[in-house]
């Protein structure tokens, strides 16, 4: 079976950063920014990201390029003979397998939201009505089902196109309108009476909040955040790798696609925080931040169902795009792993995926009494900890362990690799970094995570 490519370089460019930009960027990231020093934050952050996040992003492009598979295959295709690298495989597709579980629900609350400002549902609420309309969405399992379901399909009918006709061209489309959207709600905040308080909240280093935490707890913070953000580890990005040519390296790519993925997460902050202090809102973290405290803003503006309309709808795009993306990461699993057609594969996976939903969906109401990680958790809190703690963070060490060390695809193939075509190159000055700070770095970030839960 020819492997599909890319019809053009924007496409690869827009659906990568569309993988990578997600809900977490639009709610996370401003309130960890916000509670992290501000725009102190914002530096350690960018340091990191071009120093950890980055360079596994090449990693894992270039493990794609180099095998022309997704990560259930890549490894056969590159690791010594004997080896058992392979094994990351299967918990690269049970990572995307349960990421999808819980955020197949979050983007059906997305949609709800946006159909429900679009046909006027919010107007005229009061804080308490906000408050429980959130409460009812989760309250009603038959609402949640549908939602997600909707997801699910549509998801699954746009990858079931193939990737130049479906995952790319409608892709492309909806990160530009995304990116239209975010510049236009983000001029709109900036405008508000009051929003500069925002601003300055938001960008400006506070020495009060880095003397309460401690500086080392906001840099933590910083390379949490600046790993996280890349959805790295689990294969999503290798298999946009093997569709890739070699006209282009690796390394420049990369700092695109992270760029334009930063510059969504600052921008969602430039949206965020001035709206909430021009209307004497505290900024919550969360999912209350998204579903409680901007509908509240919204509902005191000038115009706010339209503006409310208009958020949904970019974070609806947001959410959807990265379902696209990993919905093509497992449909391409299965295609090569068993020889399946994308028809048959996308048959399959719409019901693996709407029947593995469905905890989530339950543990809002009728299995509310689950509580996995203790008193107030539920079963969408032990599926993000197991991709964010687990999947992800053990899945980009292991890809970093496979391209330095000579028991795996050793650095000088993984070099030459990344460096095939024009465009900025991976100096061989970096191999030691490479090779043991950084393992060290991410081996840091998955025992803190660990610690943070339990």
């Amino acid at each position: 079976m020819e492997r599909e490519t890319f019809k053009s370089r924007l496409g690869f460019i827009l659906l990568s950063a569309g993988c990578a930009i997600g809900i977490g960027n639009i709610w996370r990231f401003p309130y960890v920014v916000g509670n992290n020093g501000g725009g102190i934050f914002v530096l350690f952050y960018l340091i990191f990201l071009v120093a950890f996040g980055i360079p596994v992003l090449t990693m894992e492009f270039s493990v794609g390029r180099a095998s022309k598979k997704s990560i259930i295959c890549a490894y056969q295709e590159l690791e010594p003979a004997g080896s058992k690298w392979h094994l990351h495989g299967w918990l690269g597709l049970f990572g995307n397998y349960i990421l999808m579980f819980f955020y197949t629900s979050v983007s059906g609350w997305m949609l709800y939201y946006f159909f429900h400002y679009l046909t006027g549902q919010f107007a005229g609420l009061d804080k308490d009505g906000v408050d429980a309309a959130f409460g009812a969405m989760l309250a009603q399992p038959a609402t949640m089902m549908f939602w997600m379901s909707l997801v699910v399909v549509g998801g699954i009918f746009v990858c079931s196109l193939g990737l130049q006709k479906g995952v790319e061209r409608i892709t492309k489309s909806m990160m530009l309108i995304l990116l239209v959207l975010i510049i236009v709600l983000a001029i709109h905040s900036l405008t508000l009476p009051g929003g500069m308080e925002g601003l300055k909240f938001y960008l400006l280093p506070n020495p009060d909040t880095i003397a309460e935490l401690g500086l080392f707890k906001v840099i933590l913070a910083a390379v949490n955040q600046s790993f996280f953000t890349l959805s790295l580890g689990i294969g999503s990005m290798m298999i946009f790798g093997s569709y890739m040519g070699k006209d282009r390296s690796l390394l420049g790519e990369s700092i695109t696609i992270a760029g334009l993925d930063t510059f969504v997460a600052i921008v969602a902050g430039l949206i965020i925080f001035p709206a909430c202090f021009a209307f004497g809102v505290n900024p919550d973290s969360g999912p209350g931040l998204v579903f409680v405290t901007l509908p509240n803003v919204f509902n005191g503006m000038a115009g706010g169902r339209i503006w409310g309309t208009c958020f949904f709808l970019f974070l609806s795009f947001a959410s959807f795009s990265t379902i696209i993306a990993v919905f093509e990461n497992i449909i391409c699993c299965c295609m090569d792993k068993w020889q399946i057609s994308r028809k048959k594969a996308s048959i399959i996976n719409l019901f693996v995926i709407i029947i593995g939903s469905i905890p989530c969906v339950l543990g809002f109401n009728l299995w509310s009494f689950i509580q996995p990680l203790g008193e107030g958790t539920d079963i969408l809190s032990l599926e993000d900890f197991l991709v964010s703690n687990l999947a992800l963070p053990i899945g980009s060490l292991i890809v970093l362990l496979f391209c330095t060390r000579k028991h795996g695809w050793t650095f000088d193939k993984y070099l030459e690799e990344v460096n095939i075509g024009t465009g900025l190159k991976v100096s061989p000055k970096l191999r030691f970094y490479l090779t043991w700070i950084l393992p060290i770095v991410l081996l840091a970030i998955i025992v803190n995570g660990l610690i943070g839960v339990f």
